[in-house]
């Protein structure tokens, strides 16, 4: 990422257009990859990619290695034979302009349920072969994945602290009875993940092949409710009952008066170091299989992270513990080479995070939306932004460019109008060409912002536990005319390779 001026845009698979309610990876990611080759942009950041759970927050999945089922294209599988046409007759209507997820959801999984059906059914050698080679390939995960999601939908959803105790702890016995009692079902949630990552592999190699390179996302924690933490509990502050006893959290800050108590389980780092982080090692390889840059969420927590006591109701009360550190980079440094990572660094953070992310030389972040209810030395105005940073507009948990400074206090507004030498009234595209202008290597903004758009097309609320990551853009948003305006402030900005012949 080092090596010449770039930009991108932010925006979650979800958020494309398509018919099935929700966003996918099929033929309207493709053409998203054209729209980001036409607008002269290489980079495509977005969310995490795991199996969403609690609040259908892609920052709290059912697991760290599998994929999103609900991301899976339907017309694809009318390609591959494992629907038909007559298959998809029976599509409800469903809100362009955002996910409507209980519905989508049901829609989903009733068409994934139907290629399984299909693929016993027709018997394709070809396919048998290589789902049987992604069985294998992908052991290591999936097995215990696939089991979770079996049990947890036996037991309608619950979350597996609340199964019963033979389940929850795992007994060997009680498995070995439920897995021959629900192979089939076992062998669905297989399947999923089969289709999920083979037609994610064609998404990306695509994508790499037009010059688009993909920045995808590692929250810090995993959630309560996963395959990780029933699999593995003892990597993490759980009592003798499985019960966790300290959970993730931040303290007051900019987005909550009471903290943001998050509930994620937390590490024992002293476990996880003794292995030398190999569940690390096998979660960022395996990420990376993904994408070809991961922006690493809650960077700080590697320095330290608050600890809540497990049963508290806001995140108030804690206390700031040492995570692994410097330790942790080298071992990855030593797997990895060069580290392929964006640090998050935002929030209330002291100069040893700082200090670590330099370190290794990590790209942190800075958000102009931030910039301006100080003073012209503030770090978050554009001018003040260093080469080896990654720049934004705003981020997924941030309100639109338009919508922040119609929210701002007056004073605020004022200094962004004065700054940005601008009346406020196309203020989305005077933040991201200030942005661009700047002198950091890479840039990125929402679709959002690019667009426009107020309040109403935020991404997500944090500490908000419900009503986020629904937005969607229109069909008709995504036009050449908006490509074009994109490549010309990426002409002007050195954002873009010139030909030689120009």
């Amino acid at each position: 990422m080092k090596s010449k001026r770039m930009s991108g845009i932010l925006l979650h698979p979800s958020s494309l257009p398509g018919p099935d309610g929700i966003g996918d990876i099929g033929p309207e990611a493709y053409d998203w990859i054209n729209f980001l080759v036409q607008s002269g942009c290489e980079l495509w950041q977005l969310l995490p990619l795991g199996p969403t759970g609690y609040g259908d927050s892609p920052y709290q999945c059912f697991s760290a290695f599998a994929g999103n089922p609900y991301l899976i294209n339907s017309l694809l599988l009318v390609d591959e034979g494992l629907l038909t046409i007559d298959d998809l007759s029976d599509r409800p209507e469903f809100p362009e302009n955002a996910v409507d997820f209980g519905p989508v959801i049901e829609w989903k999984l009733k068409l994934l349920d139907r290629a399984y059906k299909n693929y016993k059914s027709q018997q394709s050698l070809e396919l048998i072969d290589l789902f049987q080679k992604f069985i294998i390939d992908e052991q290591d995960w999936l097995n215990d994945f696939s089991l979770f999601m079996a049990i947890k939908e036996v037991n309608g959803g619950l979350s597996w602290v609340n199964w019963n105790d033979d389940l929850r702890k795992r007994d060997k016995q009680a498995l070995v009875r439920f897995k021959e009692k629900h192979q089939a079902l076992i062998g669905t949630h297989m399947f999923r993940q089969f289709l999920f990552f083979r037609q994610w592999s064609a998404l990306k190699a695509y994508a790499n092949n037009q010059g688009i390179r993909i920045i995808g996302d590692i929250p810090i924690f995993i959630s309560s409710d996963s395959s990780d933490a029933w699999s593995n509990p003892e990597l993490f502050y759980f009592d003798d009952n499985l019960k966790p006893t300290v959970v993730a959290g931040v303290p007051p800050d900019y987005f909550s008066i009471t903290g943001q108590l998050w509930g994620n389980p937390l590490y024992r780092w002293d476990i996880h170091k003794k292995s030398k982080y190999q569940w690390w090692i096998k979660r960022i390889n395996a990420t990376l299989r993904l994408f070809d840059f991961i922006r690493l969420d809650h960077f700080r927590g590697f320095v330290n992270y608050w600890e809540v006591p497990a049963g508290n109701p806001t995140a108030e009360i804690g206390k700031w513990i040492p995570g692994p550190g410097a330790d942790f980079f080298e071992v990855m440094q030593k797997e990895l080479g060069v580290l392929p990572i964006i640090a998050e660094d935002l929030g209330e953070i002291s100069d040893d995070v700082y200090i670590l992310r330099d370190q290794f030389d990590l790209p942190g972040m800075k958000i102009c939306q931030f910039a301006f209810s100080g003073d012209p030395g503030d770090p978050f105005l554009p001018h003040n932004y260093p080469v080896n940073c990654v720049a934004y507009s705003g981020t997924h948990d941030n309100d639109t460019a338009l919508g922040w400074y119609q929210n701002a206090p007056e004073k605020e507004q004022d200094f962004c109008r004065r700054y940005l030498a601008r009346s406020g009234d196309n203020i989305s595209w005077d933040i991201i060409r200030s942005v661009w202008t700047s002198a950091a290597r890479i840039t990125i903004a929402p679709l959002q912002d690019f667009l426009g758009l107020g309040t109403e097309s935020r991404m997500n609320f944090p500490g908000v536990a419900s009503g986020n990551w629904s937005w969607r853009a229109l069909p008709n948003q995504i036009d050449t005319a908006l490509a074009e305006k994109i490549h010309e402030l990426n002409f002007l900005y050195s954002r873009i390779s010139i030909p030689e012949d120009e």
